[in-house]
């Protein structure tokens, strides 16, 4: 996520940023660290949220359950005072089944979800990072972002193993939702 953050410039000061499939918080800690203003004052809102527990982080509301569940999602608008997020981030997994195909198609579905999730809480100008994996339905993925963003990238991390699967994809700018006809 920091490479990310490099090249793409995701984190500012004064943002709110909602995190999902937080648990252990390594993504929320970056979050909040981009969130903090140089005299090291926190300005800006992280939420995470996920069916795991997490132990608590300084500046982090935890939300813990599934944020498809009214009870959770209340919690959420709760806490963005009927808000949207600058920042929705991603990096939800299943619980892996050692199927290869399997396992592919739960975290797909992760990541449709996310997206959803996004199209519905994000500002019109906000930002999307999800972790994918390569395989079978990434390609039609990446087109239900390019449906719903103005620009999708594609990065793949220096850090990620050049025979890893693992990419993220990195939308921004909601596009106006069509009205039917």
């Amino acid at each position: 996520m920091l490479e990310i953050d490099e090249k793409e410039k995701i984190f500012h000061p004064g943002m709110t940023v909602v995190d999902l499939g937080a648990a252990p918080g390594s993504w929320s800690q970056i979050a909040r660290k981009r969130l903090t203003n140089p005299d090291g004052t926190f300005c800006g809102r992280v939420i995470a949220m996920d069916i795991l527990p997490m132990e608590p982080i300084e500046g982090v509301d935890f939300l813990q359950g599934d944020f498809r569940e009214q009870e959770v999602a209340d919690a959420l608008d709760a806490l963005l005072e009927g808000g949207k997020a600058d920042v929705v981030i991603s990096d939800m997994a299943p619980n892996l089944s050692g199927v290869a195909m399997v396992d592919a198609g739960a975290s797909l579905l992760l990541n449709e979800l996310a997206l959803e999730f996004a199209e519905k809480n994000l500002k019109p100008e906000g930002v999307f990072v999800t972790k994918v994996f390569q395989g079978s339905g990434y390609s039609q993925f990446v087109e239900s972002c390019k449906r719903v963003f103005k620009t999708v990238k594609q990065r793949k991390p220096e850090a990620s193993r050049d025979t890893s699967p693992e990419m993220y994809v990195v939308g921004r700018g909601l596009k106006p939702a069509k009205k039917n006809a």
